[in-house]
């Protein structure tokens, strides 16, 4: 998302909107604030997986940094980022929640055309709900019935019928005033090879995929006739990505159970819920991602895993269970027998014996550790060494001490051994694995280029030195802009760094017109990346007591680099010329 999009609200009602949205109570809802550092406050971030916290918020300057990945804004950033919505959507989003009005915008493309593709989503998942009634509808009411699947469950998820045609929707859509293009670039058709549209989903079960905010985002098509794909996802497109959303979270998100339920498929999920199981949710065609693990934590803190009850289940529980442990969510793992997934479990013995199974869910610990028990033969000694070995690993890498020592002693009544023997072989390898972890983040920290490269991923310095110039000179004049009337400043195109050059730009413009300097309204200017680098830079140190002569040095220090590069490009051009010259000559 570039800048511009700030012009579409009145900069006292952006400025308005800030002042009633404390960063603190806006991020509390998403993030556990404890741990406070002089006046800052810290929690596990959001946006990347870690076990330590180093999000940052500032009650002081109201804005976030996450001292990891990078990221970093004011609170109408952390809202776009956080909820993937633009900046006219979060301040919408803000607005609603302080309860304060919204005024008239100026055009803003990009926010139209994301509205446009929801209205479109919307009318699309209307008319495979109507198809579902009709003769067209007939092979996936036949499908649901052969599934046991209700007319209630059908309205709960909004269920419908892609009828066996080539353009069916389109018409429908077109009828409606929407373009061939418009349901291109939503994933609802396709190009034809004459420069026509046909429509991508036929002959399906339609699921569609509603977000946390009630919107239709996407779609997902179950085939109802031997062919591949058997699922058929959405593309991205502005308004949906897979790895960012799970089916049935709209649902699920209201439930009083206190867990989620992770399944694999949407049939599952149906299946549960019309089973009175309503925290199931499943991810889109897609093993579980780290952005959908921060999803979910979002609503709970317990997550039991429900995946098939086979190989390919059981290694994306290993990896779920991965991705889960390191945002402070408590995992629990499923084990059915007599059925291979939560639908057919249902099915065969109903929901109290299901009911039974949640409750006898097991721990992650104990579901990995009866994992690597169910590889040995603990009555054979070579692989009853071979078992300690990578039990003891496992147990090694728990956080707690007192559930490192419960383990080492179930580890060692199982093996048969002395518990001593076993938690001295934890401990020795819990010390190396912290040992490598801190080799590894000494190295990493002690490359002169890591340090002076920015956190935010995507973003990197062709020239570190000149960009240590510049982001200083941005420092100063975000801090203390009545600097800049001290000396005559460079322009944008003298930075090496162009993200650079495009902060400098808006703080300069905003500077030059009298204007307020400040994250909240160079937010809406910035992109999310830019925003997250400003952010970076105003957590270094600065000294404006001597403010007017630091400048001078970083717009010194800026031109020498520029000069100096220029003449680096001279002199590559005339080797350049010489080599052609020589092979003439030659």
């Amino acid at each position: 998302m570039r800048g511009g999009a700030f012009l579409a609200f009145p900069e006292n009602f952006i400025n308005e909107l800030v002042e009633r949205s404390d960063i603190v109570d806006v991020v509390s809802g998403y993030v556990r604030l404890g741990k406070r550092s002089g006046s800052n406050l810290f929690g596990l971030c959001p946006f990347h997986s870690e076990k330590t916290p180093s999000f940052s918020v500032s009650p002081d300057k109201q804005i976030y940094h996450c001292f990891g990945c990078g990221k970093g804004g004011g609170v109408i950033n952390f809202i776009m980022e956080i909820e993937n919505l633009s900046f006219p959507e979060a301040v919408e989003f803000l607005a609603r929640r302080a309860g304060m009005p919204i005024p008239e915008q100026t055009d803003d493309r990009e926010s139209r055309r994301r509205a446009r593709m929801l209205a479109l989503n919307r009318d699309a998942a209307r008319f495979f709900y109507s198809q579902l009634s009709t003769p067209a509808g007939r092979a996936a009411r036949d499908y649901m019935a052969g599934r046991r699947i209700g007319s209630a469950a059908a309205t709960n998820f909004g269920l419908g019928a892609a009828p066996d045609s080539w353009d069916s929707l389109l018409r429908a859509m077109e009828a409606k005033g929407y373009t061939g293009q418009e349901l291109f670039e939503a994933g609802l058709a396709r190009r034809g090879k004459n420069g026509g549209f046909y429509d991508s989903f036929r002959n399906r079960l339609m699921f569609p995929v509603i977000d946390v905010r009630g919107n239709v985002i996407g779609f997902s098509g179950r085939i109802l006739e031997d062919g591949e794909p058997k699922y058929m996802n959405s593309p991205e497109t502005p308004v949906f990505s897979k790895s960012r959303n799970l089916f049935a979270l709209n649902l699920a998100k209201k439930s009083k159970s206190g867990y989620i339920i992770l399944s694999e498929g949407n049939i599952d999920v149906v299946s549960l819920h019309q089973a009175g199981f309503d925290s199931a949710v499943a991810s889109l065609g897609t093993s579980l991602t780290p952005e959908q693990a921060r999803l979910i934590s979002r609503y709970t803190d317990q997550v039991i895993i429900a995946y098939d009850n086979d190989g390919a289940g059981q290694k994306a529980s290993q990896r779920a269970i991965g991705i889960l442990e390191k945002l402070d969510v408590r995992v629990k793992v499923l084990r059915m027998s007599g059925a291979k997934d939560p639908d057919e479990f249902i099915k065969r013995k109903g929901a109290d014996a299901f009911r039974n199974l949640l409750d006898a869910s097991e721990n992650q610990v104990d579901y990995r550790l009866r994992n690597v028990t169910d590889k040995y033969d603990l009555n054979v000694d070579e692989q009853k060494v071979d078992f300690l070995k990578e039990a003891t690993e496992l147990v090694a890498r728990l956080p707690g001490a007192v559930e490192r020592q419960v383990y080492s002693m179930r580890v060692a009544s199982m093996a048969g051994v002395a518990a001593d023997v076993v938690s001295g072989e934890v401990e020795r390898k819990r010390k190396r694995l912290l040992s490598r972890a801190q080799r590894s983040d000494q190295r990493e920290q002690s490359r002169p280029e890591r340090q002076l490269q920015p956190a935010e991923k995507g973003l990197r310095y062709e020239d570190p030195c000149s960009a240590a110039a510049e982001e200083g000179l941005i420092r100063l004049l975000y801090l203390d802009p009545a600097l800049s009337r001290e000396t005559e400043l460079p322009e944008p195109e003298e930075f090496s760094s162009q993200a650079l050059g495009r902060i400098y730009s808006a703080i300069r413009a905003r500077i030059d017109r009298g204007e307020e300097v400040s994250a909240a309204v160079l937010g809406g200017e910035l992109s999310l990346n830019e925003m997250s680098l400003l952010v970076g830079i105003l957590q270094k140190p600065e000294l404006l007591s001597r403010g007017g002569r630091a400048l001078r040095d970083y717009i010194k220090r800026i031109r020498e680099r520029k000069e100096l590069a220029a003449g680096e490009t001279d002199l590559r051009e005339l080797a350049s010329r010489l080599r052609e010259r020589k092979g003439y000559e030659g």
